[in-house]
């Protein structure tokens, strides 16, 4: 199983190699994405010189140690995370909730995404930073020159961040999470950005668009990036009510001609092919017309393996809204 292990993870350090990460501009990247790498229930998401591993399988916390031990031989790797999934291991019948965690001491770390700083939390969400969305942040760069730009659900402010790079003439990040948006406040110092361009606002998405449709605020470019709302295909009717008046909402303070990117990191809604139809709905409740004009997932760093479909759970459109 070692000489298996060593082979697969050697194999993940290749391939990341012939997509060019990590690189100059870019240190934040995963490394083993699960059924993706052979490695079910195994990721190892990489931030500057700390490797953050997460165990969602029975086996994978049986070969804790050596897994560790090679992550910890890729250059440039100071510092190990181990994160496991309890709630997961639990359903294997695996109680970890008595383990002592291997961890790194730090608690943040800076790392460089599109040539912009992110100062990424250890203890936040999943592993602490969204990856998956690097090839979508970079594209709203590409069109936010002289733009008005608001992230809806902006986390650390990843989209936020790279409008305002990309030109933007004024950037609202809207986010529930306090600890986020100090994040994303620190992110702007990192970046040396005018505050006076770009701010964050803590509050409840869909307050703040309700309140913005009230006084018929608008934006050239809105973006919508939801936590999941379903976890799980059984809950999968209500998250779709959930993301259709979302949508309905962001469609409406979406200037007519503007754009709208929408996302949905729910693979129910991905697999099942029910957010196209939930964006359809949407458009109609919120008597829009919607175009697509382009449709992504997670960024390459994240490979599928095409028997194991589940592993497709990022749906990113961005819309024309008239």
């Amino acid at each position: 199983m070692e000489r298996l292990l060593e082979a697969r993870i050697s194999s993940a350090v290749d391939l990341r190699r012939s997509l060019g990460l990590p690189s100059a501009n870019t240190n934040a990247y995963r490394l083993v994405n699960s059924e993706g790498d052979r490695l079910s229930g195994l990721i190892v998401d990489i931030f500057a010189d700390v490797a953050v591993i997460a165990s969602s399988a029975a086996w994978v916390e049986k070969y804790r140690e050596e897994i560790q031990f090679l992550v910890s031989k890729v250059n440039g790797i100071n510092h190990i995370k181990w994160r496991p999934s309890e709630d997961i291991l639990k359903e294997e019948g695996l109680d970890i909730s008595e383990q002592k965690t291997h961890a790194s001491s730090r608690s943040t770390v800076k790392v460089m995404e599109n040539g912009i700083v992110h100062l990424v939390s250890l203890e936040g969400q999943k592993t602490g930073f969204y990856a998956d969305q690097r090839e979508n942040r970079h594209f709203i760069s590409l069109l936010s020159k002289d733009q008005r730009v608001l992230d809806i659900c902006c986390y650390s402010g990843g989209f936020a961040l790279h409008a305002a790079k990309g030109g933007a003439d004024n950037v609202i990040g809207i986010d529930s999470s306090g600890s986020a948006l100090d994040l994303a406040n620190e992110n702007i110092t990192l970046n040396e950005l005018n505050r006076g361009r770009i701010s964050f606002v803590k509050g409840d998405a869909t307050a703040f668009m309700k309140g913005a449709i009230s006084k018929n605020e608008l934006w050239d470019l809105v973006i919508l990036d939801p936590p999941k709302l379903a976890p799980r295909k059984k809950v999968l009717q209500s998250a779709s009510g959930m993301y259709r008046s979302l949508n309905a909402l962001a469609m409406q303070v979406v200037k007519p001609g503007g754009l709208l990117m929408t996302c949905s990191c729910s693979g129910a809604m991905t697999q099942s092919g029910m957010f196209l139809k939930t964006i359809q709905g949407a458009a109609s409740m919120a008597g829009k017309k919607v175009t697509v004009l382009r449709q992504a997932g997670a960024a390459c760093d994240h490979p599928i393996d095409p028997a194991y479909p589940e592993g497709q759970y990022l749906s990113n459109y961005l819309l024309r809204v008239a």
